[in-house]
């Protein structure tokens, strides 16, 4: 019996600065590949110390994304699952923490027999198996690994010396890197220069890594001189220098790197054979978010607005809504702080199509949330509100509607008479702060005959969760009586799950994320709603204005 095939391994590194769009990059060529029949999957290598993301800064890393089975994840598994339209695991993420505590988890148990412990071969043998399991057990045609941070990074060494193992042991034709850097334009001069790119690719080149391939991000298409610098001095064939030029969507971008030509190398060095592309399914997809007929105006109110990737996930499946409908979404980002001792600040808000509260814990901006979701409430603005703006929503309905004075959640205030929104029972003995939270893929149970059965057109459901606290069913009756309803519900009715006002043209809340199940070309039904909502409503103000 001949033996399995193994599995090509791509690896992605990046240099110069970070933001260059690695993930992007990774993703658009597992999806070039997965077009061409191929089974493609991702990876991402995070060199920091943190056992997984859970406990990170959204404002510094990035939101935290999560996976079906309760990884707290790098959101670049959100851009892998987006453009591949895959679930995940939490294998898709290896840290330098996860490796670490794994090293050391044996050590304490003997299993290294009384021999020093060290990053070479230790912990790299601990990285090369990760890798090379997940290439297996995933059973694809090709892994793509993706490097978090830079080339250089004191952090990232012992998974680029892997990397270089890697390719030593699987063989060079099993194995192939790809180097993402910049050629930027300097206004001053009019010229690309190619120096950063070529420094980049010599540390690279210092470690024992020589990159097969470059994706070169620049403002507009390299120059063929560019080019042949780049090559010459990055030992890189001139074929091999693939031009990214910076694209109004990044669903262009597998396309962009196809018409460049990146497709013969990789299958040339990796014994693919000639792969045929079918573009069609994606092909309308990506036009998709070019063309529109009309902008619906969506405000988001935050307390990690600084940062637009903090609410990436959202963001994107706003976008895959929009276009779906043939619209575009202009998103305004509104600090939940200015709200805060100010309720009359928020008559500007009449002039959105939409809002959205996302997640994000904690009493910073909890009040302004508050007051902005009564404001949507009362002025028919169509309303979503994600994972703490459902939490939030209750409470703000619970003052306002209800007349529960000093209604809150006992996250934000431990002596409300009214705790609204309480902990989880199975929480209150739990102190450690990371993956102890309600995570993961869970089955909700939809109410017919009302609009979330109807948005979903389904009476089952399953959505990622990520929360602490919970509403608290106590107070069911009087909201009922006062016109919100409980549409969906979990662990046998024990969790409220999804919120409506039946009353309201889209007052719509969940307890869960949908927005890490959003796919380009297949929206979340949720956020499919608040679109229609929205388009109605910025339409009904163009006929008042005519």
């Amino acid at each position: 019996m001949p033996e399995p095939r193994k599995p090509k391994i791509i690896f992605v590194t990046g240099g110069v600065m970070s933001g260059l769009g690695k993930g992007v990059t990774s993703s658009s060529i597992a999806k070039i590949l997965q077009h061409t029949g191929l089974k493609v999957t991702c990876v991402k290598v995070d060199p920091y110390l943190n056992v997984d993301a859970g406990t990170m800064n959204p404002l510094i890393h990035g939101e935290v994304f999560v996976t079906d089975d309760g990884g707290e994840t790098d959101m670049d598994l959100g851009t892998y699952e987006r453009f591949l339209d895959q679930n995940l695991s939490s294998g898709h993420n290896i840290t330098t923490g996860q490796i670490y505590l794994e090293v050391i988890k044996s050590e304490r148990k003997g299993d290294f027999l009384g021999r020093c412990v060290q990053i070479i071969p230790n912990i790299t043998d601990a990285i090369k198996k990760k890798i090379i399991n997940l290439s297996n057990i995933t059973k694809v045609d090709v892994l793509i690994v993706e490097c978090g941070g830079t080339v250089g990074d004191i952090e990232g060494l012992p998974f680029l010396e892997s990397f270089r193992q890697i390719r030593i042991q699987e063989g060079i034709h099993n194995t192939l890197f790809v180097h993402v850097t910049l050629a930027p334009m300097l206004n001053a001069v009019g010229e690309q220069k190619t120096k950063p790119t070529q420094h980049s690719v010599q540390e690279l080149r210092r470690i024992g890594i020589q990159p097969d391939i470059l994706v070169v991000r620049s403002h507009v298409p390299l120059l063929p001189e560019s080019k042949e610098k780049i090559s010459l001095f990055s030992n890189v064939p001139v074929c091999n220098v693939i031009s990214n030029t910076d694209a109004k969507s990044i669903y262009a971008v597998p396309q962009i790197l196809e018409s460049e030509g990146i497709v013969d190398p990789i299958c040339e060095h990796l014994n693919l054979g000639v792969r045929n592309l079918s573009w069609d399914s994606w092909q309308k997809i990506a036009v998709s978010f070019l063309k529109s007929s009309g902008e619906i105006s969506v405000v988001m109110v935050g307390k990690y607005v600084s940062l637009a990737d903090s609410y990436v996930s959202v963001n994107e499946a706003l976008e895959h809504a929009a276009a779906k409908k043939g619209f575009k979404s202009r998103v305004d980002w509104i600090d939940a702080e200015k709200f805060k001792n100010n309720a009359n600040s928020t008559s500007f808000l009449s002039k959105y199509d939409a809002m959205i509260i996302p997640g994000g814990f904690g009493a910073r901006g909890s009040e302004g949330k508050m007051i902005a979701a009564d404001f949507a409430r009362e002025n028919n603005i169509p309303y979503l509100g994600l994972c703490f703006g459902f939490q939030l929503a209750i409470v703000s309905f619970a003052r306002f509607a209800c007349g529960l004075s000093g209604a809150n959640s006992s996250e934000l205030e431990s002596n409300s008479p009214h705790p609204v929104i309480d902990l989880l029972p199975e929480q209150k003995r739990i102190k450690n702060m990371g993956a102890t939270m309600r995570l993961g893929g869970i089955d909700v149970n939809i109410v017919e005959d009302t609009l979330a059965h109807r948005l979903y057109d389904s009476s089952q459901i399953r959505e990622r969760h990520r929360h602490r606290y919970e509403f608290n069913q106590k107070y069911i009756d009087i909201f009922r009586k006062n016109g919100m309803i409980f549409s969906g519900s979990s662990d046998n009715g024990k969790r409220m799950e999804i919120l409506e006002i039946p009353s309201h043209p889209f007052f719509v809340a969940v307890q869960y994320h949908p927005e890490f199940l959003s796919r380009p070309g297949f929206p979340e039904p949720v956020f499919n709603g608040l679109v229609s909502a929205a388009i109605d409503r910025h339409n009904s103000k163009i006929q008042r204005a005519s």
